[in-house]
């Protein structure tokens, strides 16, 4: 039964992707807003529908939309709302979710030039390429109200702060509700696994892809700052044990790095060779997700020098120093 809680009632939306239900949340203030909305589904549409009219509500009933990061399975809904609702977010969310003919082709180039810079074999390209629109068809073609900055306070959302948390998203977003210490997290801490830090094209003026892991790292360090009593998710269970599952994610990471660095002692290996070593079985039918993390434990690396980098070939090659 969906309920009030302080304030904030939770909505869990099906999605088609392997992650699962995403948890969507409605907010009082001077405006009744909605975190999140889930992806472009009927099937999503109809649990948003049914849940609110457990709370005598409807989608009309909804002032604003702010969106923790532009991921399908959080922004593809916003195309059954109204062309009039209000939508807000950080400003790298525009380029997702207001996908243009141009933003399209420098999305398909820069994943084609990456991949054949990681060595991945010619056979997977495409299926790959188009396991990646697959998911962007549960995305919008919306545009952002406004945007969201870092101490910001959301319009009509009194005594809550924003927090920018990129890693999992460039665009990614916390909201901080300090009176309690309660954190709507998106999916930068959650209970059950941990977030895939995704590869993402460089912005206008930047010369490389971000370095998601480091990001993602430095998003979770800067919680610990905060007095944060619970965490709503943007997937599974609240989470109240922050610091300690925080600690546990940081030391679970430098493991998996540790090992990916032994697979490079003694010889050289491609970003997809190392993939197959760590996701020897789903690599396959998750190619663009298993590569992201990879990369990530790779970036890890070379933060800490443990690695080197050959990249005068096409293709480059690490190894362990």
């Amino acid at each position: 039964m969906t309920e009030w809680n302080n304030g904030i009632a939770k909505l869990t939306l099906p999605t088609p992707f392997p992650v699962g239900d995403v948890n969507t949340y409605l907010v009082k203030g001077d405006r009744l807003s909605l975190v999140d909305v889930g992806p472009k589904t009927e099937e999503a549409w109809e649990a948003l529908k049914s849940q609110l009219a457990e709370l005598h509500l409807k989608p009309e009933d909804i002032e604003q939309v702010i969106l923790t990061h532009h991921h399908p399975d959080h922004a593809g809904l916003l195309d059954f709302f109204p062309p009039s609702m209000e939508v807000y977010g950080h400003p790298v969310n525009e380029r997702w979710i207001n996908q243009t003919s141009g933003f399209m082709v420098e999305h398909d180039e820069f994943y084609a030039h990456l991949f054949h810079q990681f060595g991945i074999p010619e056979e997977y390209l495409l299926p790959t390429a188009k396991r990646m629109k697959y998911t962007l068809r549960f995305s919008c073609n919306r545009s952002l109200t406004g945007d969201l900055l870092e101490d910001q306070t959301p319009p009509g959302l009194e005594g809550w702060t924003v927090l920018e948390t990129p890693g999992h998203a460039r665009s990614h977003i916390a909201l901080l509700r300090e009176n309690d210490g309660v954190l709507i997290g998106g999916d930068l801490l959650l209970a059950s696994i941990s977030p895939n830090p995704l590869i993402e094209p460089p912005l206008a003026g930047e010369t490389g892809r971000p370095k998601s892991q480091l990001q993602y790292n430095d998003s979770l360090k800067k919680l610990l700052d905060y007095p944060i009593g619970m965490v709503y998710a943007g997937h599974g269970q609240e989470i109240i044990n922050v610091e300690e599952l925080i600690n546990k994610r940081l030391v679970r990471q430098h493991e998996r790095a540790m090992q990916v660095k032994q697979y490079l002692e003694g010889q050289t290996l491609t970003v997809f060779e190392i993939c197959r070593l760590l996701f020897p079985a789903v690599y396959e039918k998750e190619l663009s997700l298993t590569i992201s993390e990879t990369v990530a434990q790779l970036d890890y690396l070379e933060s800490l020098g443990e690695i080197m980098i050959n990249s005068h070939g096409q293709i480059w090659r690490y190894a362990a120093k």
